[in-house]
């Protein structure tokens, strides 16, 4: 079969296109396995939707779903633009909704995220504050003076306990801040996570640490866009790489 390796931000992600939807979590499993399959943190799968340009699954590298995965999003609008020749302004049906996404020339790919909900007020953990919002997933973020500070004993912990996401953001300045976060599904820290990034923005912004709009820097080190507009809707943009194609034998 035909699979395509996408990079978003320091997410890698395998992507093909098929009619049919089914059960693909063995398949998941065995085609993000670093060893013997491709590799990567994400499979996702295209599939027809006669309302929107194409509608996902999307399954982590454990093969799990999840509902939405924000650098997985923008790699989706990429792959539909580039290998299905969709539109360059499209939309999509995932887990959490609509997500309606751009493609630029330069590939960038912004999408708008679906509305953050859920918020929890600040509570108290293992000697940390942290506070909750589902930005398209469940993600809790502490806001730290030192990302050094990430502790992976410590996320484990809290995503077990809360299952959700976990953050680690440092507030730069008004318009810079950076993140770290270990991510459900794959169960150790990513080098990004947008719905991540998105949340520690969402909850900085109101908080007023940040503008409506800034720059963000996961692990990775790339620098994002997020900005929020006046009915609190979340854009989040930033590059997308092509790897390459291949032909995967299944067998």
């Amino acid at each position: 079969m035909k699979v395509y390796k996408y990079c978003s931000s320091g997410n890698d992600f395998v992507i093909f296109y098929s009619k049919k939807k089914e059960d693909r979590k063995e398949f998941a499993k065995k085609i993000c396995d670093r060893y013997s399959g491709i590799g990567a943190d994400g499979m996702i799968v295209i599939l027809d939707n006669k309302d929107y340009d194409f509608e996902w699954d999307f399954y982590n590298c454990d093969g799990s779903k999840a509902s939405m995965c924000g650098n997985g999003a923008r790699a989706a609008a990429m792959f539909a633009v580039q290998i299905l020749n969709k539109n360059k302004n499209l939309s999509f049906m995932s887990g959490a909704g609509e997500i309606k996404a751009k493609v630029f020339d330069n590939n960038e790919v912004e999408i708008l995220l679906s509305k953050a909900k859920d918020i929890k007020e600040d509570f108290s953990f293992e000697g940390k504050i942290w506070q909750g919002v589902d930005t398209g997933v469940p993600h809790l973020v502490h806001f730290c003076e030192d990302l050094s500070s990430f502790d992976l004993k410590l996320c484990k912990k809290v995503r077990d306990k809360y299952n959700a996401n976990v953050n680690f953001a440092k507030i730069i300045n008004k318009s810079f801040m950076q993140v770290r976060t270990f991510e459900r599904g794959v169960e150790n820290e990513t080098l990004a996570c947008g719905t991540g990034m998105a949340a520690s923005f969402y909850l900085a912004r109101l908080k007023n640490l940040v503008d409506d709009e800034i720059t963000v820097s996961p692990k990775s080190g790339e620098k994002l866009s997020l900005r929020l507009d006046d009915e609190k809707n979340i854009y989040f943009k930033g590059m997308v790489r092509f790897c390459f194609e291949a032909d995967y034998n299944i067998s």
